[in-house]
């Protein structure tokens, strides 16, 4: 049968936050998205673990169609976010799944509130740590800046996307679009404001895994994503590597492969991504 969310403007810690209700009952989930993403990343994930699950999936601070403002981008503030949609929607004990940076969003919820929150999945995230990549700050800020649209056409973009919209389908093309709004001239713009992205950049940098892996009292269930390729053999060492490292500090932990799969796995393969989550929950990983 279909699932249709529902969507809604929630209040939590002062802001108005767009939250993508799938219904559902049982064991709760919160989905998060990452950096310069909306909560349509898990369009296609959320449905089939909605079958099970109740599943709530959210526009995080700066981005989709959330408050946006110009300060609380530091995690702290962040991870009361995400405490004030889990009491607004009467999600006790929830399981947290993150992708890429809200990944790392729920590891500080989880190092920081130990008792609230059931476990978490870390989606090709929870490791990023650009202290331990880039030399300075500012080059952070650089490498990780997000790119310029300014001028770019709605059609343009279109165009641009199209070798991947055929590849994953008209699903992708939403999924990415809602990251954007449409000026009148029929120009675009980031949702997520580029002085906010830098915000979360500053953020991450103060940002250090290893650190919280160790304060985890929760069920930590790892998903990376890894493609095989030949010519980078020495950064699938260093991930491979950097999970293990991680398992052995985490007390409570799995890590599952996510073969043959991008970064974007919850938009190139949403199926797999929901039967690894729904495969742990039933068997009792989490509790």
């Amino acid at each position: 049968m279909p699932y249709y969310p529902s969507d809604e403007q929630i209040p939590a810690n002062g802001l108005s936050f767009h939250c993508r209700d799938w219904g559902g009952s049982g064991q709760p989930l919160l989905l998060l998205h990452g950096l310069a993403s909306t909560c349509y990343i898990w369009e296609e994930v959320a449905p089939i673990l909605s079958r099970d699950f109740r599943v709530v999936a959210v526009d995080q601070r700066g981005h989709g169609d959330s408050a946006k403002p110009d300060e609380g981008y530091d995690f702290a503030t962040v991870v009361q976010d995400a405490i004030g949609i889990l009491k607004a929607k009467n999600l006790e004990n929830p399981v947290v799944v993150g992708h890429s940076w809200g990944a790392d969003v729920a590891l500080e919820l989880a190092a920081a509130h130990p008792g609230l929150v059931s476990g978490i999945c870390l989606v090709d995230g929870g490791t990023i740590e650009p202290s331990a990549r880039y030399p300075t700050l500012d080059e952070a800020r650089e490498q990780m800046a997000p790119p310029v649209f300014v001028g770019m056409t709605l059609e343009a973009f279109r165009e641009r996307i199209r070798p991947r919209t055929e590849e994953f389908g008209p699903a992708f093309e939403r999924m990415v679009l809602a990251n954007f709004e449409t000026l009148g001239d029929g120009t675009i713009r980031a949702k997520l404001s580029r002085e906010n992205h830098i915000r979360i950049i500053e953020a991450l940098w103060d940002h250090h895994p290893p650190q919280l892996f160790p304060k985890l009292q929760c069920p930590v269930l790892m998903m990376p994503a890894r493609q095989r390729d030949p010519q980078g053999e020495t950064r699938a060492l260093q991930r491979a590597e950097t999970m293990a490292a991680a398992q052995r500090l985490i007390p409570n932990s799995k890590v599952v492969w996510l073969e043959d799969s991008i970064h974007d796995v919850p938009v190139q393969r949403p199926e797999l991504v929901a039967q690894v989550i729904r495969d742990h929950l039933q068997s009792g990983f989490f509790g």
